[in-house]
């Protein structure tokens, strides 16, 4: 089955689990490379090396979160440049967006390179800490331009309706990170800088796997004579800055986090933040991947203006985010032990009980997360980016950032606060947006209902 009637043609309860539940089981398999990290440093490194890769990945993450805005800012427009059949102007946007992936890839790995000992001077860093969190940075910087093509990939296979092949990638990527992660750490003994070097193999390696059938046209999208303009890049730029922007900006609310937490409770404190970033980037990877799968579908049904096929698709993917947030929920809140023993030593009680601790408060966010982050990846699909970007930075960097203020009294309670209040009130918002949403669909249905009258009649 072809791509357009794979999205178009599908009963939306099918194409659900024929392309969301890979999509999710897809995205968990890409982001274990950030997991196996943070097991791996934190068992074989000690407490300071993971604290000192909890400072330094929130500025991995803005590197690779480039390679997002272009990766998802091209996808909507080809998606529905397909739902149009205009196959040229899809894979021009494609061709574009690879080259664009790969320059950015170079420019942020040159600044990240020269930049990570101010930035840990700046967050407060001890020599120490400081040493190893350069050293974690700087292996990212110098593989940059050959792994942030991973990270959009993805997207390009889905659009090909290759939904299993992704997933067969991302787990083929997660298997090789982690052979290497044993090897680099545990076996060579190389310390913070070879837990990155075994990320960047693993994504380079994947990387040209997965480009191969897109150069030998054997995809619905192909590489092409590249012809930029300034609306092609406007309309990537326009159409990725919501999730470049949340992503942006929960970065920096990371940053800013971590520098409170090394005043208020010290590197302790960080450590404990990062078994928190962690335990939630599971539940955030199924949400995420579970809703980006489907932003192919919603866009080839909104440029073909099956609108009923759009609300029917949207009603799936917030019952499943429901389901994986309360679920996600009621393992943190009853499992707390559980999880902070992947990345703590056993004989550290303090640490593991301030842990657990921590993590049944966090895990409140998502009994309301499921809701935001779906309205979000619906408002992209639908080429509305100033509202999905409100929603976005709310989430990632206005709220917890004025939360940061007003639960500074409570100091660690506070911090741990801070996430399901958010959640909280980005629910609220997601929710008035969504009213707004409704009455756009439907205005939409109408027109295309009244458009398809007047053809039959002629």
């Amino acid at each position: 089955m072809n791509s357009f009637n794979l999205y178009t043609k599908t009963s939306p309860l099918k194409l659900f689990f024929m392309v969301a539940v890979p999509g999710a089981i897809s995205m968990i398999a890409s982001s274990l490379w950030g997991l196996f990290d943070g097991i791996f440093v934190g068992q074989l490194l000690g407490e300071t090396a993971f604290a000192a890769l909890n400072l330094a990945f929130p500025f991995v993450l803005i590197n690779f979160s480039l390679a997002d805005l272009i990766g998802v800012g091209s996808a909507v427009p080809i998606s529905i440049a397909l739902g149009k059949k205009q196959e040229k102007e899809a894979n021009n946007y494609f061709t574009c967006a690879c080259l664009m992936i790969f320059i950015t890839g170079v420019a942020m790995g040159i600044i990240f390179y020269f930049a990570a000992p101010l930035l840990m001077e700046l967050m407060g860093a001890n020599e120490a800490l400081a040493d190893l969190a350069v050293r974690y940075i700087r292996v990212y910087a110098i593989c940059s331009p050959f792994t942030t093509i991973t990270f959009a990939v993805d997207n390009f296979l889905r659009i090909c309706g290759r939904i299993k092949s992704s997933m067969v990638l991302n787990i083929l990527m997660s298997v090789i990170i982690l052979g290497m992660e044993f090897l680099f750490l545990s076996v060579l003994k190389m310390g913070i800088g070879g837990s990155a070097l075994a990320v960047s193999l693993g994504m380079f390696i994947c990387s040209v796997i997965v480009l191969y059938p897109f150069w030998r046209k054997k995809l619905a999208l192909r590489f092409c004579r590249p012809h930029f303009s300034f609306r092609l890049v406007r309309q990537i730029v326009s159409s990725g800055s919501p999730n470049f922007l949340s992503s942006i900006a929960a970065r920096l609310t990371s940053i800013l986090m971590n520098v409170v937490l090394l005043h208020v409770g010290g590197h302790t404190a960080v450590t404990v933040y990062g078994i928190l970033m962690y335990a939630g980037d599971i539940l955030q990877q199924l949400l995420y991947g579970t809703c980006d799968s489907l932003q192919p579908a919603i866009g080839y049904n909104w440029g073909a203006g099956s609108i009923q096929r759009v609300k029917s698709i949207a009603k799936c993917c917030l019952a499943a985010g429901a389901v994986i947030s309360i679920g996600g929920t009621l393992i943190m809140l009853f499992c707390p032990e559980v999880i902070a023993t992947l990345f703590l030593k056993e004989n550290e009680k303090d640490l593991m009980a301030m842990s657990a601790y921590a993590l049944q408060i966090y895990s409140l966010t998502y009994l309301t997360r499921w809701f935001g982050f779906a309205m979000q990846s619906f408002l992209i699909a639908l080429e509305k980016p100033l509202p999905a970007t409100i929603l976005s930075v709310a989430n990632a960097f206005v709220f917890p950032v004025a939360l940061l203020a007003v639960l500074w009294p409570l100091k660690l309670d506070g911090i741990w606060l801070n996430t399901p209040i958010t959640s909280a009130l980005v629910t609220l918002l997601a929710f008035l947006l969504f009213i707004c949403m409704k009455k756009r669909l439907s205005v939409s249905e109408r027109a295309y209902s009244s458009s398809d009258d007047e053809t039959t009649k002629a």
